[in-house]
């Protein structure tokens, strides 16, 4: 199954070069000046398009959420080690993001990005099973 996230946000040109800032492949042949596509993973997909693209997928008439506009999801996802966890969101913020709080559980270590609309990421790295004792 394929999954895509879609997101308006307010410059398709400012996203598109926070997001190759934070190292995730743009796929050019599903993406255009009202639109960039990004593989977070394989086949998953997050889709960055114009507010006035968004507006236009199914007649929406709803509010369009801004930088200012509390996400109402939480983009989550498993990363390969701490560090790797530690250098998406080390990227993210040079990149012009903000950054969040770091939790570091027994079981996981993650930490929150928001991108510059307001999308808010929370990347975590599931620690493995401590060994038992003898």
């Amino acid at each position: 199954m394929s999954l895509f996230i879609t997101c308006p946000v307010e410059s398709v040109d400012r996203s598109t070069a926070f997001y190759t800032a934070l190292g995730w492949p743009l796929n050019a042949e599903m993406s255009d000046h009202n639109v960039s596509c990004f593989a977070i993973a394989p086949e998953q997909y997050v889709m960055l398009g114009s507010r006035e693209m968004y507006a236009s997928v199914g007649g929406s008439e709803q509010l369009i959420g801004g930088p200012d506009t509390p996400s109402k999801v939480t983009v989550s996802f498993d990363l390969p080690s701490r560090q790797s966890v530690d250098e998406l969101v080390e990227r993210a913020g040079a990149a012009g993001g903000r950054i969040g709080d770091t939790d570091d559980y027994t079981f996981m270590y993650q930490r929150q990005f928001d991108d510059p609309d307001g999308y808010h990421y929370s990347p975590f790295w599931m620690k493995p099973e401590a060994e038992p004792t003898p």
